[in-house]
């Protein structure tokens, strides 16, 4: 649904060459996190999917913080393209 038109935008030799990229894991990700969040919802004492959303969520945050690291444009268009908030600064 969302991730068909994702890798619409991105054409097919890209997809195929770029399906490791920093973009697409954070957008595999968001899209698990969205999923397990909805079943959340619904079966809140769900501890083990608890745990598994907790861990998506540090992998993407980890690879947000290398891309804002290494490209400040493209991070700053991927959060704008998956509507995705800023990390709260400590």
């Amino acid at each position: 649904m969302v991730k068909n038109s994702f890798i619409s935008v991105i054409t097919q030799e890209e997809k195929e060459e770029n399906s490791g990229s920093v973009e697409f894991q954070v957008f595999h990700f968001t899209s698990k996190i969205r999923r397990l969040t909805s079943h959340l919802e619904l079966h809140k004492r769900d501890f083990l999917s608890q745990r598994g959303l907790r861990r998506i969520l540090g992998k993407r945050q980890r690879l947000l913080t290398y891309l804002s690291k290494k490209n400040k444009v493209r991070y700053k268009k991927l959060m704008n393209q998956l509507d995705i908030r800023e990390p709260k600064t400590r």
